[in-house]
């Protein structure tokens, strides 16, 4: 079986896990390094969500430029 999760630039991964902390400090969530395990679902879902109407709304912006 092959993962779906497989990074198209894995050089990115950095700063998307920079972007998931923002994005959760900025909701008020606590997240620490490494395993996560006592994150409920909603939240994770959240943090997600959020990141990827983001990353939209900035791929937006640079197609009008």
């Amino acid at each position: 079986m092959t993962s779906s999760n497989r990074k198209v630039v894995p050089e990115a991964q950095e700063s998307l896990d920079k972007f998931k902390y923002e994005i959760a400090n900025e909701m008020g969530i606590s997240l620490k390094d490494g395993y996560n395990g006592n994150l409920s679902s909603r939240d994770a879902g959240r943090i997600g969500g959020n990141m990827v109407r983001k990353l939209i709304e900035q791929a937006e912006k640079n197609m009008t430029k």
